[in-house]
């Protein structure tokens, strides 16, 4: 499953890091960051919790990129 969400960030290197965080979650195959757009695209693995994989996401992009925003 692939979702699109929302983001707010500073710079194109910060929306890398993001980009680099939130592949390394567990329960997340794919993701990209569109810095031009501030939108993030996520494809699940098979089977993960939608919901409890983005707050790791976000958790972990916030490790990063403190102030860095998902609107999940």
């Amino acid at each position: 499953m692939k979702k699109t969400y929302k983001i707010e960030v500073d710079c194109a290197n910060c929306a890398n890091k993001m980009e680099d965080a939130a592949k390394k979650t567990a329960g997340v195959k794919d993701a990209v960051v569109n810095f031009m757009t501030l939108k993030m695209s996520v494809e699940f693995e098979e089977g993960a919790d939608v919901k409890a994989v983005m707050q790791e996401v976000l958790k972990n992009c916030k490790k990063v990129e403190s102030d860095c925003e998902i609107y999940l």
